[in-house]
């Protein structure tokens, strides 16, 4: 692409560079300039103009962003049609964001001129939101920028979403003495809050004492009922051999992996029980603010494989703003 100034006599079928504007006429940035332009434009006396002329292997820039639009674009997006060399990727369906980020980073590093900007991995989006977009940065990309991008591994269909599933969900609350049974129905509330974006319906509510011959009862219950189970314990779990785990193998069930590296939302438990999810919730949870909790649910919600190596790699980012009325604050005045 040749850029710089142009001669009148010879910027007829460039693309102006800058917005020009005199008496009776107007051109834009990004402008095919025309013969009216030129003559418009030594009448204003003006005798150049900044602007770009394509050359054999450039690809326009509304078309190079259309084509990367579509080799990235993946299930549940939509592409608004390209504009100023800008394609903008929009959700079809509520879920989460997948992202393939190495072949995003492989993409934005072949060449300066094509960029695509997404979401973080596993965003909740609503319909409608936008997901990515991608800019060609001058006029114009290279044919073979282009033809990289598309050989690149995993590129194809790099970003897309994971729809929500609406899933019949039963939880389990258990008893202590001083625990109000208004926190329990206010956690209820701010639990079917969190099912709702998915479609999700609480189907079984149960209480239980808070030991583990009881629970592990109403647990059994539960997963015979639901598709997942969560469970609110009245005390946070502490170890893999506290209440709420030993239910859970009391019950048939077993445990895949406990604590996250994501705060707040360390004292997760992640299991299953006749072959469904089984979550213990951290004391968090009962907070309607974002937590370790919510990522956990929502890959469940979206179909998203979750488990042990998974919640490992959540560390980066998983410093989350802190919740006023936790129990154990990760800060305090002395």
């Amino acid at each position: 692409m040749k850029f710089g100034i142009f001669p009148l006599d010879e910027a007829e079928g460039a693309i102006a560079a800058h917005a020009l504007r005199g008496d009776g006429f107007a051109l834009r940035k990004g402008q095919v300039i025309s013969a009216a332009h030129v003559a418009a434009l030594r009448g204003a006396g003006t005798a150049s103009v900044i602007a770009a002329r394509l050359e054999p292997g450039d690809v326009a820039e509304d078309a190079a962003a259309a084509r990367l639009a579509a080799l990235i674009g993946g299930a549940h997006l939509r592409a608004e049609k390209p504009f100023t060399g800008r394609v903008n990727l929009f959700a079809e369906e509520a879920g989460l964001v997948k992202v393939d980020e190495p072949a995003i980073d492989a993409v934005n590093r072949l060449d300066e001129a094509v960029t695509v900007a997404t979401l973080p991995a596993f965003r909740r989006v609503s319909s409608g939101d936008m997901v990515a977009t991608v800019k060609i940065i001058p006029f114009a990309a290279r044919e073979d920028s282009l033809a990289a991008a598309e050989r690149a591994k995993g590129a194809q269909g790099a970003v897309a979403v994971a729809p929500f599933r609406p899933l019949q969900v039963a939880m389990v609350s258990t008893l202590l003495p001083g625990l109000k049974l208004s926190v329990v129905a206010k956690t209820v509330r701010i639990f079917e809050g969190r099912l709702a974006p998915s479609g999700s319906k609480l189907i079984y509510e149960v209480r239980s004492r808070h030991d583990v011959a009881s629970l592990a009862r109403a647990i059994e219950l539960a997963a015979r009922r639901a598709e997942l189970v969560v469970i609110f314990g009245a005390s946070a779990i502490t170890d893999r051999r506290d209440v709420i785990p030993a239910a859970i193998e009391a019950c048939g069930g077993r445990i895949e992996h406990f604590g996250m590296p994501v705060d707040p939302g360390n004292l997760l438990l992640i299991g299953e029980v006749f072959g469904k999810p089984v979550l213990g919730a951290p004391g968090c949870a009962r907070s309607p603010r974002e937590n370790g909790f919510d990522w956990v649910l929502d890959r469940l919600l979206a179909g998203v494989p979750i488990g042990r190596a998974e919640i490992q790699a959540m560390g980066v980012g998983g410093l989350l703003m802190e919740i006023a009325s936790r129990p154990q604050p990760r800060t305090r005045d002395e």
